[in-house]
């Protein structure tokens, strides 16, 4: 069957469209989504489109009507998601074709990772291409046929309009029908069969090399970062190079690092004035981003640049860290201690407006000498390098700066830190992005290890506060019976939606960095048993690995499994990484079995496709270190006990796991640390490898050598 529209490419960016004025003509009576708590799902309740949230309802009613089901997912902070929702669905003329032809379903990925993950694969499958806004044709039973992402309102740059879209498939459709199901059950067969794994061997220590080399190759060593634009930030491929450079000691791989991590956090993919990262960057050199700002994105970023300072000792990537989590605490955090998912790229309907500046406008508030001067290092241009406007960065280094301006560099830079602070509480002012207040599970754990682990280094208390609070809030809001929960939203206060794969080992490894930060049981065993669920309730038994979804969870056309790593490591690989902790905690080969055999069967694709899998690299590196157990006797407030601790964790070590309990006061704390003696009354440290330890020590130095 041939549906003769052309394949859809991913859009990244296009030339702005300015819309001008939006007139309602009449009283507009909301849609289902009104009932909805998702700020995306809100968006769109307005809309003359007939929409329905997925659920029984709209499947049901498919049926009865012998529709196809146009299923449009996004997420609040998707500037693309916002033009078609502008250009297609706010259009009256649009929306009826919808309504007479189609039921039509919102999703907001980021409550449902399950069907976005199932319906991503298809449209990759039909079309070559993925991206956001999905927009994908299902049978009524949910089975898809067709598939694209962005669609515009007229024909161009090759793409037919979303209405010759819209008409094209009513009519396969219903004179095609046969086809239609036949090619869709064809496509969920393909979809289904995902990639071919290994099912034998063993672990192969040669794998990161052979990562490492492929990595290298596509390498920019002049403007940092892997291929040209648009570049992605890929946090957990520069934590593999860390590993890597940890290993084997080669400079190349601190360099890649280095030099990218500098050039993205000088570029305006990083807010030089309010800390934290946008979410990409359009062209090869980190300038212009799309300027939303993710949590999951400022969580990893924080922590790859907190691991890059325990490495190098550079007060650079400490003041990045700070600023990031700062942001976070300041922009992104419920009072209740819960963190919010998203601030978008808009503002008053404009991309990127709340970040840019004129020299005019700097002038008026530094004044004309300070000015000059701040405009000269960051970038700001009467012709501006965004529209006309300015985005801040740093192109030029601050030394070369200062020589251009006769200034010695701490003059500059006094000058630099106080522009930074007036303009950041004039930019206060102006109408700030929308916020997507959602709290999602997942995402809320990956930031909870940042700050668990900052804390831990850079001795910050409120970072440690921050990480207590999120994981009282989290425990106490989204846990019941011992099953989690992916959604909590403020209105209406309840949490929602089962939890997938990601946010349980997501969570897990956020309490076991809190737990090697505080030494609360608490921490070790809710984690622990969050990966007992997992284990018991999402293991592939037959194939090895984890399904994203449980074994009690709505049933979907196909019970997803992800195994490749995106924006944030797959549920798979965190779920890899955390049993290999527990087991390296416990001794207990349950834990360690499944961890292993997914890691086995996964090294092929490792090796070739490394930033595809580049958090899974993380846990091959844990797996065939060997990884050290550490386990600390000891007070806390003991002044022994802090030194054998800070001596432990306070360099980058990535391959250990850290226990800590007082003598005959082990009891909830892992089983590394029974039956272990202090030596002369003093803290005491055993460094062992499947709990077969050397000889106890209690001085720092000898721990050092151990370690």
């Amino acid at each position: 069957m041939s549906l003769n529209l052309q394949p859809v490419p991913l859009l990244l960016y296009f030339p702005r469209i300015f819309i001008i004025i939006f007139i309602k003509k009449e009283t507009v009576v909301p849609n289902r989504l009104a009932h909805e708590s998702s700020p995306y799902l809100l968006q769109h309740a307005n809309n003359p489109v007939d929409w329905y949230p997925w659920g029984e309802e709209a499947l049901r009613q498919a049926k009865a009507e012998d529709k196809p089901i146009f299923l449009s997912i996004g997420y609040s902070a998707c500037h693309w998601c916002h033009v078609m929702e502008h250009e297609s669905f706010e259009n009256e003329q649009t929306a009826a074709l919808m309504n007479e032809h189609f039921i039509n379903i919102k999703v907001d990925r980021e409550e449902r990772p399950d069907l976005d993950s199932i319906y991503m694969d298809a449209v990759v499958a039909i079309s070559g291409h993925g991206g956001w806004p999905m927009s994908v044709f299902l049978t009524p039973d949910g089975v898809p046929f067709y598939g694209g992402t962005y669609f515009p309102p007229t024909p161009r740059h090759g793409m037919p309009s979303f209405e010759q879209v819209l008409k094209s498939i009513a009519h396969v459709y219903h004179h095609q029908k046969n086809d239609v199901r036949n090619n869709g059950t064809a496509l969920l067969s393909r979809m289904g069969m995902g990639l071919a794994l290994q099912g034998e061997g063993s672990l192969d220590p040669a794998v990161p090399e052979l990562a490492l080399q492929a990595l290298s190759r596509t390498f920019d060593r002049t403007n940092g970062g892997f291929s040209q634009a648009p570049k992605f930030p890929q946090p957990m491929t520069y934590d593999f190079l860390l590993r890597s450079y940890y290993r084997n000691k080669r400079a190349s791989s601190l360099d890649m690092v280095e030099l990218t991590l500098h050039k993205m956090a000088q570029g305006g993919m990083y807010d030089q004035l309010g800390g934290g990262f946008h979410r990409y960057s359009v062209d090869s050199i980190w300038l212009v981003p799309h300027f939303e700002k993710m949590l999951y994105d400022n969580a990893l970023l924080a922590r790859l640049y907190l691991h890059t300072y325990q490495l190098t000792g550079q007060p650079f990537y400490r003041r990045i860290v700070e600023e990031t989590l700062d942001y976070v605490i300041r922009e992104m955090t419920h009072p209740a201690g819960g963190f919010y998912s998203t601030q978008d790229a808009d503002s008053e309907g404009e991309e990127g407006k709340f970040f840019l500046w004129t020299p005019a406008e700097i002038k008026a508030i530094l004044g004309e000498e300070e000015s000059r001067i701040f405009c000269a290092a960051y970038d700001v241009t009467p012709g501006g390098n965004f529209e006309g406007k300015s985005i801040l960065n740093l192109p030029t280094p601050l030394e070369q700066v200062s020589r251009n301006l006769n200034l010695t560099l701490d003059q500059l830079e006094d000058i630099l830190s106080r522009g930074r602070k007036k303009l950041f509480i004039e930019r206060e002012k102006r109408v700030k992005p929308g916020r997507d207040e959602k709290i999602i599970t997942a995402w809320n754990g990956l930031m909870l290890a940042a700050f668990a682990e900052a804390a831990r280094v850079l001795h910050r208390p409120d970072y440690r506060e921050a990480a207590i609070h999120n994981a009282e809030f989290i425990l106490s809001t989204m846990l019941k019976e011992n099953r989690l929960f992916r959604i909590w939203k403020e209105t209406p206060g309840q949490a929602k939606l089962m939890g997938n794969l990601e946010d349980y080992a997501f969570y897990a490894d956020g309490l076991l960095a809190l737990y090697q930060t505080t030494f609360n049981p608490r921490w070790f065993q809710q984690a622990r048993a969050l990966m007992d669920v997992v284990l018991d309730h999402f293991q592939d038994e037959e194939n090895g690995g984890f399904f994203d979804t449980a074994d009690d969870h709505e049933q979907l056309v196909i019970r997803p499994k992800s195994v490749q790593d995106n924006a944030t490591p797959c549920g798979n690989s965190m779920a890899v990484r955390t049993l290999l902790m527990l087991a390296a905690y416990t001794g207990q080969v349950r834990y360690e079995t499944p961890a292993v055999k997914a890691l086995i069967s996964l090294q092929g694709p490792m090796s070739q496709y490394p930033g595809a899998f580049a958090h899974w690299l993380g846990a091959l590196e844990f797996a065939v270190a060997p990884p050290k157990e550490v386990a600390v006797i000891g007070s806390l407030t003991s002044e022994d006990t802090k030194a054998l601790l800070d001596a432990t964790l306070t360099p980058y070590r990535p391959n250990q796991v850290v226990a800590c309990a007082d003598e005959n006061l082990t009891t909830s704390h892992p089983e590394l640390v029974e039956a272990r003696p202090k030596r002369g009354g003093r803290a005491t440290a055993y460094v062992c490898h499947r709990f077969a330890c050397q000889q106890p020590v209690t001085e720092v130095e000898e721990l050092e050598s151990l370690l």
